[in-house]
């Protein structure tokens, strides 16, 4: 083994504990805040917390991304558009991208709020109907992305600045730049699937070494 090798190795450990204890702190004030009644839901939580930091802070050293790795928060930055990056969004050209595409379980998807886009993932496809499901927004089909009803967001097609800006939680308001809102972990370990080269393929996620 060479000595840069050495010392590579030694960086992705500093970085990987780094990224462990950010997501760590972050995931513990998540879980204070949050509205768990009985015991055994925390305890649950708790348990699957070490598994999934490691692997999603694993995987956020390993990844290829245009994107600048902030190890100490735990986060990607990136260069934050002047508004919220819809040019070329509308819902029926986007529809027509997820019918040419034919996506597949796994598929990374970003949807639009008014002010931030979240990162979500296709779980189940519904191919008679001509729809898809997501994993946190549920069911999207031509008439409700056309439409946008009655949901409060709306789906996107996958592009750099889309999927770069949901990674980073960029944020707007009112036309102007705000402070970025921290992804989720499961946002974070979704970031990890991207395809940057090609949006319609995610990546796998590889084992924990």
């Amino acid at each position: 083994m060479t000595q840069a090798s050495l010392w590579q190795g030694d960086q992705h450990s500093v970085e990987f504990s780094e990224l462990c204890n950010a997501l760590y702190e972050r995931e513990l004030r998540v879980l204070a805040d949050a509205k768990i009644s009985n015991v055994i839901g925390i305890q649950g939580r708790l348990k699957s917390l070490p598994h999934y930091i490691k692997r999603t802070a694993h995987q956020m050293i390993q990844v290829q991304t245009p994107m600048t790795l902030d190890a100490q928060n735990a986060s990607w930055s990136a260069k934050q558009s002047a508004r919220l990056p819809l040019a070329g969004q509308e819902a029926e050209s986007v529809w027509q991208w997820y019918e040419k595409t034919t996506p597949t379980p796994g598929l990374v998807v970003p949807v639009a709020y008014s002010d931030h886009i979240v990162l979500d993932s296709i779980d189940r496809l519904d191919k008679e109907n001509h729809r898809f499901r997501t994993n946190v927004h549920g069911w999207f089909d031509q008439a409700n992305v056309v439409k946008n009803q009655p949901r409060q967001c709306r789906l996107l097609k996958p592009t750099k600045k889309v999927m770069m800006a949901a990674c980073a939680g960029h944020c707007w308001e009112n036309n102007e730049k705000r402070r970025p809102i921290m992804p989720s972990l499961r946002e974070l370990l979704l970031s990890c699937t991207i395809n940057w080269r090609n949006f319609k393929q995610p990546l796998p996620i590889t084992a924990l070494l």
